[in-house]
């Protein structure tokens, strides 16, 4: 560096030296031969003066005068250019000086000058010619002493640029070495910056241009030191926080590797884990890989079950795109939560079965003892049907129970098959035709398009059931139900409109909750037991589909869910433009 600066600076002293010798010696040559020309001029005008009014004298005599006199070649030419007399040579013997420019000048009216050459004498002249009548004078000054003037006073400007290019050269190298080694500083903290150490400082304490570049890197420095120590003190402070928590967590890089885990990750896995490697060779539980890949790929959050992580135990599985690309996912134990819901369905359908048998018996004896009492016993058969109705209720709340219990457990096997939408759509109108006369209410399938979806018929026909009666039960009378499926992306989209008051919003979220009702009061007067919804729910996702609703006060509610399509073929039934009853 030091010798890439000394050899910058020694060409620009060197260029400087050499422009500023020219330009010196050219100024100062062009001045002086301007004042010779301006002095030789008056001469040359005096000289003409003396040839027009001295006659008496002789022109070679003239000439030989005014050459002494004037220090200078003395000429009179004729208007031709003949040479008449010179100071000099012989006239005799000299050239036509018709071509000369400061003759062909002097012949115009004007007083000419020029430096070359002399063919005569053949030195360095300047020539200066004035005009007289007939023809022309000329001195002639020889410029030998003017160039050995200038020579002279070249040498003088070399010397002193040598010395001046002497000094400047030690002055450049002491402060190319200055420059070098405080680069040097520069480049050393550079170093130990991209090395890693950030406490590195410059300590340049001069205020010039370096200075304020080592001053800017320094404070650069000290805001990177204190932003690395905030961000290691976040990071060791999240650590912290992971490696407490009972959940395992797994972060996994935008290319599959592994970019972190805590403790209780490490101790599920039981192996070695190395971050950095590819998340298959630490992980093979299919749920896991699959929630962590969709979550990259849809950059949306994704959930799955664990079941082969770690032996007799069963995760729940959250995975979350992270910004830049990757994913994070917590897997929670839920072995003990669903061994506790399991022991709670099969408490629910135990004391559900167990009920059956004396409700059935309730029941019976109802129905007999109100079929024998006298019509005149009034009191006695008030009773009896208040006794008939809660034991209807309660027979149809313990047999919901055992359906809810049966499709939570997976006890009820679907039995999946190609099926068209519009046969599942026409199959619930038509076992609710009569119960939807009876209630003086019409139900109308809006819409169905040709689509094959995967279903288990019986199964649906139950969502279908209690979807309607539910819309029955809160639809005005003389109004319409309406049923309809729309075609989506991966199979279709049923829904039951009804136009009865409609679900506040704040009910919206717990609607397919167990034994959540929106009007208590309704649904006893109505006989409803809370869980139809609930099971509607547990069919559907049991299908692979999923359940929403939409609802206004005053306008009615839609109950929607989805059904995967079938790749199989099935005849396609005929199609109407529209199935109603009314």
């Amino acid at each position: 560096m030091f010798a890439k600066l000394l050899v910058a600076f020694l060409l620009v002293i060197a260029a400087t030296t050499v422009t500023l010798d020219l330009t010196l010696r050219r100024d100062w040559e062009n001045s002086l031969l301007h004042e010779i020309t301006g002095s030789l001029t008056q001469k040359t005008r005096l000289f003409a003066a003396r040839v027009q009014h001295d006659k008496s004298v002789p022109l070679a005599q003239l000439v030989k005068e005014e050459a002494g006199s004037a220090e200078a070649r003395a000429t009179v030419i004729d208007a031709s250019g003949k040479v008449l007399a010179d100071s000099d040579a012989n006239p005799q013997t000299m050239e036509n000086h018709a071509t000369r420019p400061e003759f062909i000048a002097a012949l115009h009216g004007q007083t000419g000058s020029n430096v070359r050459t002399s063919h005569t004498l053949g030195i360095d002249f300047l020539y200066v010619a004035a005009p007289i009548p007939g023809g022309a004078v000329r001195l002639a000054y020889p410029l030998a002493s003017v160039q050995e003037a200038m020579a002279q006073v070249q040498k003088r400007v070399l010397w002193a640029s040598l010395l001046a290019v002497l000094v400047a050269t030690v002055l450049a190298g002491v402060m190319a070495h200055s420059i070098a080694r405080r680069l040097r500083r520069v480049v050393l903290f550079a170093e130990q910056i991209a090395a890693g150490n950030l406490s590195a400082r410059v300590a340049e304490s001069s205020t010039d241009e370096i200075g304020k570049v080592a001053s800017a890197l320094d404070h650069t420095a000290r805001q990177w030191e204190e932003s690395f120590t905030a961000l290691e003190r976040s990071r060791s402070e999240l650590e912290t926080l992971l490696n407490s928590i009972q959940d395992a967590v797994v972060a996994v890089a935008a290319d599959r590797r592994l970019q972190w885990v805590n403790g209780t990750m490490l101790r599920l896995l039981g192996r070695n884990v190395r971050v950095g490697s590819p998340l298959t060779d630490a992980v093979r539980d299919p749920g896991v890989l699959r929630a962590i890949e969709e979550s990259i790929s849809s950059h949306q959050v994704r959930s799955a079950r664990a079941v082969s992580l770690f032996p007799g135990r069963t995760f729940s599985v959250t995975a979350a795109p992270m910004p830049g690309g990757g994913a994070v996912a917590v897997l929670h134990d839920i072995t003990e939560i669903e061994r506790i819901e399991k022991t709670r369905r099969d408490f629910i359908a135990n004391v559900s079965h167990e009920l059956r048998t004396p409700l059935t018996s309730v029941q019976g004896y109802t129905e007999t003892l109100l079929d024998t009492v006298s019509p005149s016993d009034s009191r006695v058969r008030e009773f009896l049907e208040i006794i008939r109705k809660n034991s209807d209720r309660m027979a149809r709340l313990t047999n919901d129970l055992l359906t809810l219990a049966r499709v939570e457990s997976g006890e009820q096997k679907m039995e999946v098959q190609p099926v068209q939408a519009r046969a599942l759509l026409e199959d619930a109108i038509t076992n609710f035709r009569d119960l939807a006369q009876g209630m003086n209410l019409g139900v109308q399938l809006e819409e169905c398009p040709p689509v094959i979806v995967a279903a288990d018929r019986h199964a649906i026909q139950q969502v279908f059931s209690n979807l309607l009666e539910n819309a029955m039960k809160y639809a005005h009378s003389g109004s319409q139900v309406s049923v309809g499926a729309r075609e989506t992306a991966g199979g279709a989209e049923f829904y039951v409109r009804d136009f009865g008051p409609g679900i506040a919003s704040e009910h919206l979220p717990r609607i397919f909750e167990r034994f959540y009702r929106v009007d208590k009061a309704r649904s006893k007067e109505t006989g409803g037991t809370g869980l139809g919804l609930a099971i509607v729910k547990h069919i559907i996702l049991n299908h692979g589909g999923k359940v929403r609703v939409e609802s206004q006060l005053n306008h009615g509610s839609t109950f929607f869910f989805t059904l995967p399509g079938s790749a199989d073929e099935l005849p396609l039934e005929e199609i109407h433009d529209k199935f109603t009853v009314s």
